[in-house]
């Protein structure tokens, strides 16, 4: 072996130094992906489980699915909505033999402003992972960050016990709300937060550094630190490794197959950006928000408005698609 590959191979990658300073999630409904790169969480959403739902390799896992829901439900609509909860679920349950640490399953979008039917789907969700033997300690449930949402993690937290993600984060006062109700964990969305100020802005590159979503879950971040809130911040939606290397330090990073692959094959260096140490000493000033707060800051906000509206209407439409595959299951 040559001097320069001996010495390479003692490189330790991207991918294991950004570990070394946070917590590294899988981003995928893909079992061999989360198999590859090790990461301590996994999470999914519609869009994902819907991706896998039409792999060959998990058709067994729909065929259970669909075969539960016509055991449990009378009419379609009742077996169609058994099928759905527990096709989530079954992928959730492979990914927590895979993974040490805990899934996100996601509630229906089309109830992102329903709190009460919010709440009894994750309680259904739970049930189902419970019935399987496994934890509630093990799942969290994924909410879209309206203020429903956000309402119905709280009571799930504080009455239930049970765990929530909220996700489609993209302002600061939804971070905050989040923190206020107590929830377990937020996902803001790095990615789609550029990909909003590239199509709606003069400016068409960001370095990454000054990249939007990057300031953004930075700005959360460490004002959760400097005011001791335990909700913890997993990033979310990354376009590049840039954004990812910027964000260091941060709680949780949750990463796509494609960006995981990207930093298990590099050697550049990752240093540590985000300390709680370093939010500690900044001069922040802490605020609070009740319902019109809330509703009047997010409306002043163009892009957490459009990209919270955009992420759960795409989100509906592909839980309508994974519906119309398990629908022509059942009626066969």
């Amino acid at each position: 072996m040559t001097e320069p590959q001996s010495k390479k191979s003692k490189m330790t990658s991207a991918l294991d130094q950004l570990k070394s300073f946070t917590t590294v999630v899988a981003d995928t409904g893909d079992f061999q992906a989360i198999e590859n790169f090790k990461p301590t969480d996994a999470t999914t959403n519609p869009s994902l489980i819907l991706a896998a739902a039409n792999q060959k390799k998990y058709a067994h896992l729909i065929d259970k699915a669909v075969h539960y829901g016509a055991k449990v439900g009378t009419t379609l609509e009742e077996q169609l909505d058994a099928a759905i909860d527990k096709t989530c679920v079954l992928f959730g349950q492979e990914i927590l033999k895979i993974v040490p640490g805990r899934v996100s399953t996601e509630v229906d979008a089309r109830l992102s402003f329903d709190k009460e039917a919010s709440i009894e789907k994750a309680k259904k969700i739970i049930t189902l992972y419970e019935e399987a033997g496994i934890s509630k300690e093990r799942v969290l449930i994924k909410l879209a960050s309206t203020w429903e949402g956000i309402q119905a993690a709280k009571e799930l937290e504080q009455t239930y016990g049970i765990h929530c993600n909220l996700t489609l984060l993209f302002s600061f006062y939804q971070a905050v709300a989040c923190a206020e109700a107590g929830v377990t964990l937020i996902s803001p969305f790095v990615g789609r937060i550029l990909d909003w100020y590239v199509s709606n802005t003069d400016k068409k590159t960001y370095e990454p550094k000054e990249d939007p979503g990057v300031l953004s879950v930075t700005q959360i971040y460490n004002y959760y630190k400097k005011f001791g809130y335990e909700t913890v911040v997993m990033g979310a939606s990354f376009r590049n490794v840039g954004e990812l290397k910027e964000l260091a330090g941060c709680d949780l990073l949750t990463i796509s197959p494609k960006l995981l692959e990207e930093l298990a094959k590099s050697s550049d260096p990752v240093k540590q950006t985000l300390s709680v140490s370093a939010a500690k000493k900044m001069d922040l000033e802490k605020i609070s928000l009740d319902e019109s707060k809330f509703r009047w800051y997010m409306n002043e906000d163009k892009m957490a408005t459009d990209k919270l509206a955009d992420g759960i209407r795409n989100f509906a439409v592909d839980m309508r698609k994974l519906e119309d595959l398990l629908k022509d299951k059942l009626q066969a």
